[in-house]
């Protein structure tokens, strides 16, 4: 199910059918695959890619060239900035204490341009990860992650890259 207003003027935007477009903030050329659902309110920028299984909640913001793998929930609060990687099932969360229908305080999420997160990492609510850092898969990032830093492990530490 994708917005008519896309069906009717952006043939660019792929949604599979199995797949929920609720948004009408969706650029062209973004694919949105099967099993999906991107809730209205939530903003994807052109030629994103949203891979199976993904979940895209309002108040979400995704920059332009982004790659979403399978089984990603990125929540309000969150902004995926121009030509991130989210790796599969990496975590996004905008709660450091949650509770069960109790209010809590959302905590902004930012990942800078250029930067990936492997898959399976979890980004905690309120860090930053750098322009161009490398979170490596199954890392728990608990601290702001500085610009082209790689990080690994948990809590996540710096490491020395064999390669850029």
């Amino acid at each position: 199910m994708v917005s008519p207003a896309y069906e009717e003027h952006d043939p660019s935007l792929f949604v599979h059918p199995s797949a929920i477009c609720e948004s009408d903030s969706v650029g062209r050329g973004t694919r949105i695959w099967a099993f999906s659902h991107v809730c209205a309110g939530a903003i994807i920028g052109e030629d994103c890619n949203v891979g199976e299984g993904s979940f895209i909640e309002a108040g979400a913001r995704i920059g332009d060239r982004v790659t979403i793998k399978n089984g990603v929930y990125v929540w309000e609060g969150v902004t995926l900035e121009d030509e991130v990687f989210v790796g599969p099932n990496a975590t996004f969360t905008n709660d450091l204490y949650p509770r069960s229908k109790a209010p809590f305080e959302l905590l902004r999420t930012r990942v800078r341009k250029g930067a990936s997160i492997g898959g399976g990492a979890t980004i905690l609510p309120g860090v930053t990860v750098g322009e161009s850092a490398l979170v490596g898969a199954g890392a728990v990032v608990v601290a702001d992650v500085s610009p082209g830093l790689v990080v690994v492990g948990n809590p996540a530490r710096p490491t020395n890259p064999t390669h850029p």
